[in-house]
């Protein structure tokens, strides 16, 4: 199993340098109308602040619409939405009760049907950008001739030692979804930062057959496109293209997010994807349980764990320094032996806690 893991994530660090870093090709601007969307429920604190980073954005315009769905927020967030409609932020409100499950997915697709621009940008409603984000985007999507772009996400202005070993792990998983798409088999990607043609939305038929989960609206509905289209899926690799984003605040906080995001593994069509998973989540429970007999087998001490440990951390350590340096976050690397004990501990239950039973998202109880 450690042979296999091993070759994976080798293969995986493949993928990674195959993706150029990118830099527009002609000075210009972007041609194409761009509509940006959020969907928000309860994000009075933060809501202000990414709006900020949107209006204030390098970008035409006059080729820039903002779309804000306010999910049944019971606080100020439509509010302070309102105060942007003289920036050009425009307002919609759901009002369905209590009878959905996907209500991020509704309002994503409540809002492309209002939207007017050809290139479909979801962002979260916590997220910072800098003011060339959208430019960096769209020139991108442009040149590449794309129909969906991936663009990375990185958690910053962490508070405590928690929100930073959160933030390598979340490093890790942008690299595979950045990795996936350099291999030309394109497997995860975040809505925090991701684009795509809204005639392609429509195309694919939009989250027809996804809609019965209440997360997936960025994940599953690229595995829709790659079904099709997976040569015209390209990942933005770019300093200029992140969005910032917030590690969880607490355990109980991480491990529901992390639930939500295996659930959507029920889904998965592509048998090589599921295998991928499948193996990775193998290969840490063998370790989980080589580590227990370890210890039971003490003062005598069994060298293939070590080995197989040695070679995980090695392994992990060469897929991830680049990408710590590409988000500048280099001194993070020192957390890595403790990160890859952590790490195979929370894959084995979150791979099982993830497909059975339900968790609470944005005050839902949900599936």
């Amino acid at each position: 199993m450690t042979v296999i893991y091993v070759l994976l994530v080798m293969y995986m660090r493949y993928g990674w340098f195959r993706i150029p870093l990118w830099r527009a090709g002609v000075p210009g601007v972007p041609q194409r109308t761009v509509s940006v969307l959020i969907a928000a429920r309860n994000e009075e604190d933060n809501i202000g602040r990414t709006l900020d980073c949107i209006v204030n954005q390098d970008f035409p315009k006059e080729h820039l619409e903002i779309i804000v769905v306010d999910d049944h927020s019971t606080d100020s967030t439509a509010a302070i939405v309102e105060g942007y409609a003289s920036k050009g932020v425009t307002l919609i409100r759901l009002n369905e009760g209590d009878r959905l499950n996907s209500y991020k997915k509704l309002a994503i697709s409540r809002a492309i049907q209002h939207a007017q621009g050809e290139i479909i940008v979801t962002t979260d409603a916590d997220c910072r950008m800098g003011p060339l984000w959208l430019k960096t985007v769209v020139r991108f999507f442009e040149e590449e001739d794309a129909y969906l772009v991936s663009s990375p996400v990185v958690y910053s202005e962490e508070k405590d030692y928690f929100e930073r070993l959160q933030t390598l792990e979340f490093l890790y998983l942008i690299g595979l979804g950045a990795a996936g798409i350099g291999n030309g088999k394109p497997t995860t990607c975040n809505g925090a930062n991701l684009a795509y043609r809204k005639d392609i939305f429509w195309e694919m038929g939009g989250f027809n057959g996804i809609d019965n989960l209440a997360s997936g609206d960025d994940e599953l509905f690229l595995h829709k496109v790659a079904e099709r289209h997976a040569s015209r899926i390209g990942f933005c690799k770019s300093q200029d293209a992140i969005v910032y984003t917030d590690a969880k605040p607490n355990l109980r906080a991480f491990l529901s997010q992390r639930k939500r995001w295996a659930s959507k593994s029920t889904k998965y069509k592509d048998k090589k994807v599921v295998f991928l998973g499948f193996s990775i989540w193998l290969f840490n429970l063998a370790l989980l349980l080589g580590i227990a007999q370890f210890f039971i087998a003490l003062p005598e001490v069994h060298w293939l764990l070590v080995v197989s440990l040695a070679l995980k951390m090695l392994v992990e350590y060469l897929f991830i320094s680049p990408l710590c340096r590409f988000a500048n976050r280099s001194e993070l690397l020192w957390q890595l032996p403790l990160l890859s004990i952590v790490h195979a501990l929370y894959l084995v239950y979150i791979g099982l806690a993830g497909n059975i039973g339900k968790y609470d998202w944005k005050g839902r109880t949900v599936k």
